[in-house]
């Protein structure tokens, strides 16, 4: 490196640092899912080696039902679900137990049989599986399959651990800017629905000459007899003065 030339960021392997690609990651997905699909897709880039390619997914658990929502790929996406069908297997265990799992050999492993047969049938010989704390937003795991007899060593588990670790940090952070989006949108809906309401209070107080609340109390009457919500029964009634079938709102959100 010459005089002055400032030494490139990164975690030695000439890859950006994880930080800052987990950074990334927050910044440019969606939604909690393409997020979950970035972080296993560059939990299996950082692992994977000329010889041992690493297969990653995420596994969350929902109303008690372990789901398959991520993978860095259709093999890792395979065992996940093999695993999530047969109700048992490593990457489960290490979530119930909340801690890491690391299974060396496959074929010498005893404890899920009926996981451990298919799974060395289709090229795995050993897994790591290690839990996200997410301070009780929801349980996760990562999972990684390796095609090698002690495809993962004692550096890979610290890594792991260490990347999760941040990994964790940032979902949580995805998980609270979705539940901020939910209650956005959720009160973008309530207004619109609000100013349609609005809408057809002032309709009906034209048409018969009354107050607001006797014209809200129509609205609500018409509703209730026709079993038909509210905000429906106003956009019917500016739709008959108007002959708009669809009724636009327009407000400074």
């Amino acid at each position: 490196m010459s005089a002055g030339e400032e030494p490139a960021h990164g975690d030695g392997t000439g890859r950006p640092d994880t930080a800052a690609a987990l950074q990334e990651a927050v910044l440019d997905s969606k939604d909690v899912r393409a997020f979950l699909e970035e972080l296993a897709a560059l939990a299996a880039t950082r692992l994977s080696a000329p010889d041992n390619t690493v297969h990653a997914g995420v596994t969350v658990l929902r109303h008690k039902r372990p789901q398959s929502v991520a993978s860095s790929d259709a093999t890792a996406a395979a065992l996940d679900e093999l695993q999530n069908g047969i109700g048992d297997g490593p990457c489960l265990t290490a979530l119930k137990l909340k801690r890491t799992l690391l299974v060396p050999d496959l074929d010498t492993e005893t404890r899920w049989p009926g996981y451990s047969g298919i799974a060395t049938g289709e090229g795995v010989h050993s897994i790591l599986a290690i839990p996200l704390d997410l301070d009780g937003e929801a349980d996760a795991v990562l999972n990684l399959y390796s095609g090698r007899r002690n495809g993962f060593s004692s550096e890979d588990v610290d890594t792991v651990e260490a990347f999760t670790a941040q990994a964790a940090g940032s979902l949580r952070l995805v998980l609270k800017i979705a539940q901020l989006n939910e209650v956005r949108r959720d009160l973008t809906a309530a207004m619109r629905s609000r100013t349609v309401i609005d809408m057809a209070i002032g309709a009906v107080m034209a048409e018969n000459r009354c107050d607001r609340d006797t014209a809200f109390g129509i609205l609500t009457r018409a509703s209730s007899t026709r079993n038909v919500k509210l905000r429906d029964v106003a956009a019917s009634v500016i739709t008959s003065i108007s002959g708009e079938s669809h009724i636009s709102t327009y407000f400074d959100e």
